[in-house]
């Protein structure tokens, strides 16, 4: 029987958590088995809120997605996970969405996405989510895998506190088909409104140039939190 753990990293979400959890649980229904919360040390009332809405809360001793997502893995009790970032809305079918690509034999993949924003540029940026490419299977794009599978690959890589995402699914990739359900969830426009698009998308493509070329993570969060007013755990 298959059965969901939603592994949910924070830093000061108390805004956003308290949709988001109620909404995952209405809509999960019985196919979810818990929402654990990672907390990376907010001041905020992030893991009151969590815990008063039924999630189980982790305090993690770093804040560190990459670091924060495999405790959450750890702890995990079902035998799929789904790591949502807490700032993003899966569409009200995740749950059928998810089951499934499962029963089509596949081991993980995402969604693609839009922004809460009606700018045409990023519109633009969406509509290139629905490519299995480069820039598929970022965090925004949440990500299901096997709790085995992820087991069998280290989970996600700690030396990375930026492009964890990406580095997970470039494994991935190497050993199964990567899956990108044709349905479009949505994601905060937060980066873009504290930047400029253009601001951002020359950090994106500088630090995936980085990336790509096998540059040391700490270097690639050095450059993205110099080029972008924005925190690299959010």
């Amino acid at each position: 029987m298959m059965n969901l753990s939603v592994i949910i990293p924070t830093l000061n979400e108390a805004e956003s958590i308290k949709e988001l959890i109620p909404f995952l649980l209405r809509q999960g229904g019985d196919f979810i088995n818990e929402i654990i919360v990672v907390d990376g040390g907010s001041t905020d009332s992030t893991c009151q809120i969590a815990a008063s809405l039924g999630a189980r809360v982790l305090i993690s001793e770093q804040k560190s997605r990459a670091v924060q997502m495999n405790l959450g893995a750890r702890h995990a009790t079902a035998n799929i996970l789904y790591f949502v970032h807490a700032d993003t809305r899966p569409l009200g079918s995740f749950a059928s969405d998810l089951q499934k690509a499962l029963i089509k034999g596949y081991r993980a993949g995402c969604y693609r996405y839009r922004f809460d924003s009606e700018s045409f540029l990023l519109r633009l940026n969406s509509w290139f989510t629905r490519f299995n490419g480069l820039f598929s299977g970022g965090g925004d794009q949440t990500l299901f895998i096997t709790r085995d599978f992820f087991n069998t690959l280290g989970g996600y890589d700690t030396n990375f506190c930026l492009m964890e995402d990406f580095e997970l699914v470039k494994r991935i990739k190497k050993q199964t088909k990567f899956y990108i359900i044709p349905k479009s969830m949505t994601v905060s426009a937060r980066k873009y409104r504290e930047n400029s698009w253009l601001r951002v998308q020359l950090a994106n493509l500088y630090v995936f140039t980085l990336f790509y070329f096998g540059v040391a993570p700490e270097k690639l969060k050095n450059s993205y939190a110099i080029l972008l007013h924005h925190d690299t755990n959010s």
